[in-house]
């Protein structure tokens, strides 16, 4: 399944940042095991990069593993060889061109009507619209849509379950979230709890 249609389906992709690379890598398990299967690890995470090849171990060869806040092109090949099949960036830079050169999908982050047509030309598989909370939220999604109807933006940045549903029913192909589903799981925080969110999400993205 490549990633666009990955995106149309489940319509969530969970974005891990800890401090602290063992919980960072129990969270990645348990958003696969609750049901969530793309899941973006950022590089500005606590030892990111191993907690990536952990997780591929353990996931196998064909799960959507990402690599986020990839800048450089430094960052794009750390990321592949660590096992990451996905890079997330939060803007245009060497790290977009370097991983669609190595054939690798990627969610590009834009903000501006300019940063659309830029990242377009690239080749960019899906549009990351970050910090997408600060700029108007769903309503901007909708004012950006009227220039790109049929383009994929996945709205990114304080998307808690109600701005998901919010997005979603305003055209978005899938939203990422971060911190209002991860808490502080990949911190050491509860997993338990972990899971509750990961259901709430699932069920509103479903």
């Amino acid at each position: 399944m490549d990633f666009i249609t990955a995106l149309k389906r489940e319509r969530l992709v969970a974005i891990v940042r800890g401090s602290d690379a063992d919980a960072s890598f129990r969270t990645v398990m348990t958003l696969a095991e609750s049901g969530i299967p793309l899941i973006e690890v950022s590089l500005s995470g606590t030892d990111s990069l191993r907690v990536i090849e952990r997780s591929r171990a353990e996931l196998g060869p064909h799960a959507w593993l990402g690599a986020g806040t990839v800048l450089t092109e430094d960052d794009a090949h750390r990321a592949t060889a660590a096992g990451a099949n996905l890079v997330v960036t939060p803007g245009l830079g060497p790290g977009v061109d370097t991983a669609l050169r190595q054939g690798l999908p990627v969610l590009a982050g834009v903000l501006t009507p300019t940063d659309v047509i830029a990242a377009t030309a690239t080749g960019a598989t899906a549009l990351k619209i970050f910090p997408a909370s600060a700029v108007g939220g769903p309503s901007y999604l909708k004012a950006l849509r009227g220039p790109f109807p049929d383009l994929p933006f996945v709205p990114v940045g304080g998307v808690d379950a109600r701005a998901a549903a919010s997005y979603l029913t305003h055209g978005a192909v899938a939203v990422g979230v971060g911190s209002p589903l991860i808490g502080d799981a990949a911190d050491g925080g509860d997993l338990d709890t972990l899971r509750k969110r990961a259901a709430e999400f699932r069920s509103v993205c479903s």
